[in-house]
């Protein structure tokens, strides 16, 4: 595979219908899945990204033809809109390392994967500034990617606070930018365990767009004005009387996709307090679950291809000893009794 240096300098994009009405942001990071949303909107907010006017010729050399006009990340935009993007630098990562416990599946000289342990925050933001994954991973590897910006080096994909398991970061930002396009191409395999409330069969599969809770921006909904595509597929399913536990192939990467899903058909995560997984009351066969202090979901498979080799990568994570132990607790309580005994 050819290493190629990140794009950087002036890039010019023209509006898709199939983006039409999408925020200026949604809209940029839509079309370039290598950058994060956090560092589109600095570039928005600094006048790095400006509308181009057709009608009149560039000016000094610049790939901008008319006046700047300004821009917000909350703009909306239209078919056939075109804008020029300031691409700077790949900036040096500056998060502090910290000596974090910190799994590590798998490392060479383009990649890190991860067995990340619940409660982790994958990188620093308003309220997390230490204590993340990237803090953790700046201390145990060297050589981070800083195309994905300052504050998350090496990140090509989340996995929220509460879930735990499998994830891959970038140690360079060739590795960075083939693992992000394969993220967003949807050549990557992602498989979830989850336990969730009620029966759900195997086979079940859940298509709905995902965007921002029009009455708490804080939350993603099915609901969404602006949403963008998701599906979810539930590849095996166990009924536990009450709950089922599953197994979840995603074919996109929403923010919190599968805890909204599952939640939309009525089948929200156990321990999942966003999401209506919290119940107050619980019949005595799954009283263990009352246990969970986050949604029982867990990343137990990845499968990718190496950025830099072309050959295919594999990587499982077992449940955690939390979840494990809410699972056994529930196969024993519902398992038959000897009347002997």
């Amino acid at each position: 595979m050819n290493r190629e240096e990140p794009e950087t300098g002036a890039r010019e994009l023209e509006v898709a219908e199939a983006h039409d009405g999408l925020r200026l942001d949604s809209f940029l990071a839509a079309v370039m899945p290598e950058r994060s949303r956090s560092l589109i909107q600095k570039l928005i907010k600094d006048g790095q990204v400006a509308t181009v006017d057709a009608a009149a010729p560039p000016a000094n050399g610049s790939t901008r033809r008319g006046p700047a006009r300004a821009l917000r990340v909350s703009t909306p935009v239209r078919t056939g809109q075109r804008f020029t993007v300031s691409l700077p630098e790949p900036e040096p990562a500056s998060a502090v390392a910290e000596d974090l416990p910190l799994t590590i599946l798998y490392e060479d000289s383009d990649l890190v994967v991860i067995d990340k342990a619940a409660g982790m925050v994958v990188h620093p933001a308003a309220g997390h500034s230490t204590g993340t994954v990237v803090n953790a991973l700046l201390f145990h590897v060297e050589d981070l990617s800083g195309v994905g910006g300052e504050l998350r080096p090496g990140i090509v994909h989340r996995l929220d606070r509460g879930t735990s398991g499998v994830m891959v970061a970038a140690k360079n930002d060739v590795a960075h930018q083939e693992l992000s396009r394969q993220f967003h191409d949807r050549e990557v395999e992602k498989e979830y365990i989850a336990l969730v409330w009620g029966l759900v069969q195997a086979g079940k599969r859940i298509d709905a767009a995902i965007g921002r809770d029009p009455n708490d921006r804080q939350k993603m909904s099915t609901r969404s004005r602006h949403a963008r595509s998701a599906v979810t597929r539930v590849t095996w399913a166990l009924n536990l009387k009450g709950v089922s536990l599953i197994h979840v192939a995603i074919h996109t990467g929403r923010t919190h996709q599968i805890r909204v899903h599952l939640s939309a058909i009525g089948h929200p995560i156990v321990g999942d307090a966003t999401y209506g997984g919290v119940h107050r009351h619980v019949a005595n066969d799954v009283r263990a679950v009352q246990r969970l202090g986050r949604p029982f979901l867990h990343s137990a498979r990845l499968k990718f291809t190496h950025p830099t080799e072309a050959r295919p990568m594999e990587f499982e994570s077992p449940l955690p000893a939390d979840l494990q132990s809410v699972l056994d607790d529930i196969r024993d309580r519902q398992a038959p009794r000897d009347p002997g005994v």
